[in-house]
């Protein structure tokens, strides 16, 4: 039997068995598992299971496996359920207490507070974009890196290159509505139509309140918002059309007043939002300095803990899209950078075979900015190392602040954004990953582990 079969065999068993899986999906790190029943999950065992670095109980099941390992547990898991990737269970395979426990669970998640839920759906509409947005972002960097070292970018593989890494970010609007109108239930083409018309170049030609209109403005915030109020009235005008004429009359409605609206009213109040946002975390970082940059780079792993980190990629995207960079993510990079400090602090200190297996396996994607698997695997499960990740993550973020670092692409972290960074600052963001590692293991190996942590790991 191939490891993710197992592994697929061993978490099908400790969550309950196939009768008690409502829906497969996965993300880049963790195998996400609707259930019909949480009460059936064995956390403890689940837990145990070789290749699992960590569990995170949310509105589904979250269990945490790492990058490329991810994708082969979950065609597995597929196989042994029958159901596709992403495929709900129907209804009617539901037993009376299933669907009791599953009023249990949507009742649950609509108690969480509305902020936290506004940031779920957020990450839901952007993760499906990652390995785009990453693959796009690296080359993209490369292909800039190059011409920076004096490569011509007139000759076609490098226009080529270019052309690669930048068709994504052109086409992020019309990405982003289609999500967005999928997620809040609506039809996707109209969302995305919302992104088309917002950054349509023949915006600038049409004058409203005696200013002409500026293609983009509001960025993805106003794609967001236009591409929910499309949902809104397409599903509230359905509910008064007659079914013969539905297909015509609906959408045709729904795109009249959403896009009269969106230029009236959306794209000012999103282009207030979007300035307000942008600028404010600019100065923030400017004149807070590196105080400021080791608060932000403090607190994001705790952010990642609760998986609400996905809901800060608009923020960054508009900060591109605004100043062609983003100094914030550079700082916030340095959480995962503090995580590897600590967690080869660790490794050095214990004796625990497993905890050093975990180690090994996790920090080579570490490196490369995937952070999850040493958290869930090991800094969080042992409580003290993941403070004073964090606490090394703050020192590395307040020299990034100081540095004025900043990335032209989002996506990826740690070494694997060098590439990405702009005005040729690669020697001080790297600079400030090693000190993160540095200063992640020192506070780590000095207090933030002894062996007696490592018992029944």
């Amino acid at each position: 039997m191939k490891k993710e079969q197992k592994m697929a065999t061993d978490i099908l068993e400790h969550v309950g068995g196939k009768d008690n899986i409502q829906r497969v999906a996965h993300c880049m790190t963790r195998l996400r598992l609707s259930l019909k029943d949480d009460s059936k999950v064995n956390m403890t065992d689940l837990k145990r299971v070789d290749g699992v670095m960590g569990v995170v109980e949310d509105e589904t099941l979250q269990v945490v496996i790492g990058p490329g390992t991810v994708n082969k547990v979950a065609t597995e898991m597929s196989q042994l359920t029958g159901y596709g990737i992403g495929e709900d269970a129907t209804s009617d395979d539901l037993t009376f207490e299933e669907k009791a426990a599953l009023d249990k669970q949507t009742l649950k998640a609509k108690n969480r507070t509305p902020f936290k839920n506004f940031l779920r759906k957020l990450g839901n509409i952007f993760i499906p974009l990652i390995p785009g947005l990453v693959a796009s972002g690296i080359i993209n960097g490369a292909a800039n890196f190059a011409v920076n070292a004096g490569v011509d970018r007139e000759q076609t593989w490098m226009q080529i290159l270019l052309l690669l890494g930048s068709v994504v970010f052109a086409s992020l609007g019309i990405l982003v509505g289609w999500n967005t109108a999928k997620e809040f239930g609506g039809t996707p083409v109209l969302g995305a139509i919302a992104g088309m018309f917002l950054f349509s170049p023949l915006l600038a030609d049409i004058t409203i309140y005696g200013e002409a209109l500026t293609p983009g403005r509001g960025g993805l915030f106003g794609v967001i918002f236009a591409a929910w109020l499309m949902t809104f009235i397409e599903k509230n005008v359905r509910k008064v059309m007659w079914d013969a004429v539905d297909i015509i009359f609906t959408p045709l409605i729904t795109l009249l007043v959403v896009g009269f609206a969106s230029l009236y009213a959306v794209m000012p109040v999103a282009g207030i939002l979007s300035d307000g946002i942008t600028m404010g975390l600019t100065a923030l970082i400017d004149t807070g300095g590196a105080i400021a940059g080791a608060v932000l780079a403090g607190f994001f792993l705790p952010l990642v803990m609760v998986g609400l980190h996905h809901g800060l990629t608009p923020i960054h995207l508009e900060l591109i899209n605004v100043y062609n960079e983003t100094a914030l993510l550079t700082i916030l990079a340095m959480g995962g950078a503090g995580q590897v400090g600590a967690a080869i602090a660790i490794f050095v200190k214990t004796k625990n075979t497993r905890l050093r297996n975990i180690i090994k396996g996790s920090a080579p994607v570490g490196f490369l900015g995937i952070g999850e698997p040493l958290m869930y695997g090991v800094t969080l499960p042992l409580g003290r190392p993941f403070l004073t990740a964090c606490l090394g993550a703050s020192v590395g973020g307040a020299f990034q602040a100081v540095m004025s670092t900043a990335s032209s692409g989002i996506g990826v972290s740690g070494l694997s954004l060098i590439p990405l960074i702009t005005n040729g600052q690669y020697l001080s963001y790297f600079l400030g990953l090693v000190i993160s590692y540095a200063f992640g293991f020192l506070f780590t190996y000095a207090f933030g582990f002894k062996e007696s942590m490592a018992d029944g790991i």
